[in-house]
């Protein structure tokens, strides 16, 4: 198996919009008199089109990338009538977001249990994790992982990550196996679920959040679970992850961005 950290094993960057709000109420009076939901809602709206062409490096400079979502979003702002803010308060806010989130990971529930039973069970585990190399190394150890699986994998460290073809197949060569013996899990629809699955990797979707598949998506991953315990045998199945395949897409997805 090779399993996905944030947002798999780790609560690291789901669910920006709570992040945003609450860092913009922290700064209200340097704000005023924009009202912080206006100001986190902008942020949000340039992080996602920002994260939605952004360049694999950027990944690797996570503090820097932050800084200029934070510039474009009060832009924004400012070219559609409000008060120019200055760019000392933009790193400030950006910085402060970035110290939030380290603040707020956790593991999931029940993460630890479900890869130490899949351990014992002996199946080969690898932790196969973009971004950079000290901030992802740290949460690594931070949270207990690093003798939980037989290969860990950064994009930092070995400068390619997903869903660049060779990272699958470096974890997958240094575990010994084949892709049809494979399986990815982890929740990035792109990266866990559509290219796994062109190299022939079972392909497994896990939604924390319960919010189904995106409006109008074509990606149909081979399985859908809500936490890593559903891998364990005899675990319950949710009705909804019989048959991912043939499911209809619901709700559509809240989108997330580091």
């Amino acid at each position: 198996m090779l399993i996905d950290m944030d947002d798999t094993i780790l609560s690291a960057y789901g669910r920006p919009e709570i992040a945003w709000n609450t860092i913009a109420a922290e700064f209200a009076d340097e704000l005023a008199p924009l009202d912080p939901p206006v100001v986190a809602a902008a942020i949000l709206a340039f992080a996602r089109k920002f994260w939605s062409t952004a360049e694999p490096i950027w990944r690797l400079k996570l503090d820097e990338a932050r800084r200029e979502t934070v510039r474009g979003g009060l832009a924004a702002l400012h070219a559609s009538g409000h008060r120019s803010l200055s760019d000392d308060l933009a790193i400030r806010i950006a910085d402060r977001f970035t110290t939030f989130r380290e603040e707020s990971i956790f593991v999931f529930p029940g993460a630890h249990d479900a890869i130490d039973g899949l351990r014992a069970l002996g199946i080969k585990l690898a932790l196969v994790t973009n971004g950079a190399a000290l901030m992802q190394r740290a949460k690594i150890e931070r949270f207990a992982l690093s003798h939980r699986f037989d290969h860990i994998q950064i994009e930092g460290e070995h400068g390619f990550g997903k869903p660049e073809e060779r990272a699958y197949r470096h974890a997958m060569d240094a575990l010994g196996v084949s892709a049809p013996d494979t399986w990815m899990i982890g929740d990035n629809l792109e990266w866990e679920v559509v290219a796994p699955q062109r190299l022939g990797i079972y392909s497994i979707w896990i939604d924390v959040h319960s919010d189904g598949l995106p409006a109008g998506s074509i990606v149909r991953p081979d399985r859908i679970i809500r936490a890593l315990t559903e891998l364990l045998p005899g675990a319950d199945r949710y009705d909804a992850c019989a048959s991912p395949r043939n499911q209809s897409p619901s709700k559509s997805d809240s989108g997330g961005s580091p």
